[in-house]
């Protein structure tokens, strides 16, 4: 008998436990889209700003993650007060990345850019939390780089693991 409960305590060890440890920020992220909306990987975005390409990039946070810090040359569409009429100015063919913390914002905005006619929609895998943590610039209500980025909650703040966590 002690030597069957020593190997079900073993077997604990070995399969439970491991299977109890918190998820990774893939994992995470794969919890979270439906994939709906084609990624973007940060690396490839930034290749495209370098190169000056014609891209519009929609920040999907709200006004005060925003001050905090965004993408350079991002736009602020609020998901909350969203509207398409609002994008009437874009063209319907134009290459739009949509991007939020992690990338469920902006998943929800990307699939009605996509319902309603625009063609070249991506979102930004891992959000502004992967943007920052690939220690790539982000900018500050001045248009200066800052450190700083808004995590929208302590809660959601573990994902970022570089820079300075605003709440």
């Amino acid at each position: 008998m002690q030597k069957r409960s020593y190997l079900l305590f073993l077997f604990y060890l070995c399969v439970i436990i491991p299977g109890c440890g918190q998820m990774t920020y893939e994992e995470k992220l794969a919890s979270l889209y439906k994939n709906t909306v084609p990624t973007i990987k940060p690396a490839e975005l930034l290749e495209k700003q370098n190169e000056n390409k014609p891209i519009f990039i929609l920040d999907i946070r709200n006004s005060e993650e925003y001050e905090v810090s965004h993408l350079k040359g991002a736009q602020l569409v609020d998901y909350e007060s969203f509207k398409i009429d609002n994008l009437d100015e874009l063209p319907k063919d134009a290459e739009i990345i949509v991007y939020c913390s992690v990338g469920y914002r902006s998943e929800r905005v990307g699939e009605k850019l996509l319902d309603n006619g625009f063609t070249n929609v991506k979102n930004l895998y891992g959000g502004i939390f992967e943007w920052k943590n690939q220690n790539l610039e982000v900018y500050n209500s001045n248009l200066q780089p800052t450190d700083s980025v808004h995590t929208y909650n302590k809660k959601w703040s573990k994902w970022l693991r570089q820079g300075i966590k605003v709440y």
